[in-house]
Parts: C-alpha cells; structure tokens; sequence
C-alpha cells in the first residue's frame, strides 16, 4: 500500500529503512543467477563475501553466505564463474544496503549453459532475428571499418594488419573493449553502438580469439543480439575459430571464421581486384577488336558486291533497255502514223472525189437563182429569169429564154 507522505508530514529516513525491510522480507527465499566478480575469504572468518554481477545489464548485488556454504563448491567456483544461488534477501538498515543471505551455491555447468544458449536461439529464432532476409551486403570497398575486440589482443592484430595488407588506404575506428568476464556485454554493446551511430562506418567487425565456452558467453547474451540486430550498419562476427558458434554469428550478417577471415571478407585485396581490372580490360579489348574485325568482314562483303563494286553498272543496264524501248517505241509510232497517213490519204482522195469541185471538173455546172438557191428542176424557173451558172474555174451570168 502508499504510503501517504507530504512535504509537512515526512516520514523519518529510519521508517522509510524499516519498510523497505519489511518489504523485503516478505520477499522470501529466491534463485538468483548471477557471474561471480568479486570473492573475500578471510582467513578465521566464518563468512564468505561475494558479487554476484548480471553481466547483461550491469548490476550487481552484494552475497554473504557461511564458510561451510561455500566450501561446499570452493574447488569448482572462483572469480568470473557462473552460478546459482539459493538466498534471502536482507536489508541492512543502518547502510540502507540491500545483500543476499546465501544457503546454496550451485555452480552452472557447461551442458546447463548450451541448454540455455539453444533455449534462448530457439526464442530469438521465432521472433526472426536470426531472418536471412534481414542481413544487410556489406560493400565493396569500405573507406572506414570499425573493430570491436580486446586491447592489443591477436584478433586485433590480426584484423589490422590483414585488412591494410590487402587494401593499404582501409581505415579503421577501433573500440577496444573486455571480450570476457563480467564487463564484456555492456562493453560491446557500446562499442557496437557507437560505431552505427558514425556515418562514416560502413561496417563493424566485432572479433576475438577462440576459447572456451563460458569464455565466449557474452557473445551469446542477449542484449548483444539485439543490439547487433537493431545496427543499420552491417555487423561481420568474427568470434573464435571454425568450431565456435555464439549467437552472434546467426545475428551478424555476415560470419567470419577467424578474424583473419574476417579481415579478408571485408576488404578486397588490390592485386586481386588489379588483376580482375586487367582481366575486364583485356577481355573487353579483344570483344572490341572481334567485333570490329567482324564489322570489316561485313563492310568488305558488302563492298565486294556487284552493286557497290560498279555502282553505274545498274544505271548502264537500265539506260540500254531505256533505248531499246525508245527505239521501240519510235517504230511503233511511226507504224502508226504512217498507217494513220495513208487512211488520211485515202479518206481525202474518196472526199476529193465525192466533192462538189471534182464535179465541177468533170464540166458539170451549178445554177442558182438571183437568191443563193440552186435550180434542180426546170419548173422552179420561167422565162426571162436571170440566173449564175457555176463551173470549176469561176461563175458567169446566164438568163431562162425558153
């Protein structure tokens, strides 16, 4: 239940201790997993003062428990352990410090841890982050890497100088961080996010060497996954050798063997890529010559042809047949006219001779009357009438006497 307090009615810094131990009494006896960071075993004390530390999240809380309870699995448990502990929580009123009364240590054990790891992978699996389509290309020439590993640690060297061995211009942004023990995960996990905050990063290697399986256990923690998985940038996991797997190999988009590997995956070796150039360029020179030698196979084939050999014979060919008609034609139309001559001919000689004029040749004369009208028979006229008589070579006047 509040409590209800005000600026006039305050409660006292000793009440507000005591309930919080109330509240934590009430709590009970818990399991509680945990990294051991620090241990005190005092010689003649029949305490045992430990941490124990959530390396995902960066919290740790105090643990007492009697000497008999710990030497219980002192053989088996030292600094940087895992372990579950059966404990009451205690408040410490005069401190206000909350510690952990522990009644049982258990150590976890390898096959619990993996029991563990591919319970969480099957989670993370069915929420997609593990997705192929969610892996980011890395490029092809990245003009600024950035490495996550240990200080001065072989993967770091490895990495350096591989990457400026096959390419000397790469730079790096380097983060040197604890790639094991309890100040491994919120480490990386910084690191990881500070290079995605850079633009000029384009992609981030996180490597380390090889060891043993709590050694690589933060690269399995959860934060980091979903750290890596929420990068813009592409992430390339380079943890341990051949055989090991930690979840952040499934989440990076791309996974190296070594950090050597690694090295060479993300930046192309100049020799390689100036013998490819010059591959391209040769192979791309002889395509051009092939195809201008077959251009001017082509060209002098056409050339060669007839038509293009002697462009006028074709005008010389059909000039001679243009003659040949004309002549032709010439010969047909003087048939004609010649034939269209002689009907003419023809024709004027029988219109010639069907002529009034050839009548009048032949001596026949044409009378008319004083009005233009010719005489055809005698009783169109009397005595007396003075008539024109017509012949070939003129006209004289003639008069009706009987």
């Amino acid at each position: 239940m509040a409590l209800q307090t005000s600026s006039d009615a305050p409660l006292p810094v000793g009440e507000v201790s005591r309930l919080i131990g109330g509240w934590i009494d009430r709590l009970g006896a818990v399991w509680v997993e945990g990294q051991i960071t620090q241990l005190s075993r005092r010689p003649g004390q029949g305490v045992v003062f430990l941490t124990l530390r959530d390396p995902s999240y960066d919290i740790s809380v105090a643990v007492t428990c009697y000497r008999q309870v710990f030497d219980a699995v002192a053989d088996v448990v030292s600094e940087g352990a895992r372990v579950v502990v059966h404990a009451k929580p205690e408040w410490y009123a005069p401190r206000g410090q909350l510690s952990l009364r522990a009644a049982e240590i258990r150590p976890v054990g390898v096959g619990e841890l993996l029991a563990r790891l591919e319970q969480l992978k099957r989670s993370l699996t069915a929420e997609g982050l593990f997705a192929a389509d969610r892996k980011k290309p890395l490029p092809f020439l990245p003009h600024r890497v950035g490495l996550v590993c240990g200080r001065a640690s072989a993967a770091e060297r490895d990495v350096l100088e591989n990457a400026r061995r096959r390419w000397p211009a790469v730079r790096f942004e380097v983060r040197n961080v604890a790639v094991q023990g309890v100040h491994a995960v919120p480490q990386v996990v910084t690191a990881v996010r500070e290079l995605d905050a850079l633009p000029e990063v384009e992609v981030i290697i996180v490597a380390r060497g090889g060891g043993s399986v709590e050694d690589l256990l933060p690269f399995s923690d959860e934060q980091l996954v979903r750290a890596v998985a929420d990068c813009r940038t592409p992430v390339v996991s380079a943890i341990g050798h051949e055989p090991d797997t930690p979840l952040l190999d499934l989440v990076a988009d791309l996974r190296a063997s070594t950090p050597t590997d690694a090295a060479k995956k993300v930046v192309p070796d100049v020799d390689e890529e100036l013998q490819r150039v010059r591959q391209l360029r040769d192979r791309a020179l002889r395509t051009v010559r092939s195809l201008l030698e077959r251009e001017e196979r082509g060209l002098a084939h056409t050339l060669a042809r007839p038509v293009l050999e002697r462009p006028h014979r074709m005008v010389e060919e059909r000039e001679s047949e243009i003659d040949a008609l004309a002549a032709r034609a010439r010969r047909v139309l003087g048939h004609l006219l010649d034939r269209a001559e002689s009907e003419l001919s023809h024709t004027r000689a029988r219109v010639v001779s069907l002529s009034p004029a050839a009548t009048l040749e032949r001596g026949y004369a044409v009378l008319q009357r004083a009005d233009g009208g010719v005489v055809r028979s005698p009783d169109e006229v009397a005595e007396g009438d003075g008539l024109r008589a017509r012949v070939a070579r003129g006209e004289f006047a003639v008069r009706v006497t009987e």
